[in-house]
């Protein structure tokens, strides 16, 4: 089953919200997960299950960083905010790198994760 990861910095979780309720069919077909807050306003606001890692500064983003190192993520929505300074900056950007090595898709805005979620879709009913 494709995996697929949501975040979204604080300023931007209104935005992700909207991605997932207007997404939620082709969402409900991968297999989710994503940091704390995100997660769980996702599944509060949509029928999608998400398996809930830490928030981005306490390790979340890291921890799904490992996941695309091990061949386990398919592709990544982080809706980033990047007009505010965040105190994890090197995990984000420890992220953003470990998804160019392993060649994982990487939606920053919500325009590429609608191109993103649709290609991982079609991948999907290909196989």
């Amino acid at each position: 089953m494709t995996r697929v990861a949501l975040i979204a910095h604080d300023d931007e979780k209104p935005e992700m919200i909207d991605l997932a309720q207007s997404y939620e069919d082709t969402l409900s077909a991968f297999d989710l997960v994503g940091t704390g807050t995100t997660s769980k306003r996702i599944m509060a606001e949509t029928d999608l299950t998400v398996e809930r890692k830490e928030s981005g500064p306490m390790g979340g983003d890291t921890q799904i960083g490992a996941e695309v190192a091990e061949g386990r993520m398919d592709g990544i929505v982080f809706l980033r905010d990047p007009l505010t300074a965040q105190p994890h900056e090197p995990d984000i950007s420890a992220l953003l790198r470990i998804c160019d090595v392993h060649d994982v898709p990487l939606a920053t805005t919500r325009t590429s994760a609608e191109y993103v979620l649709d290609g991982l879709a079609r991948d999907q009913a290909d196989d």
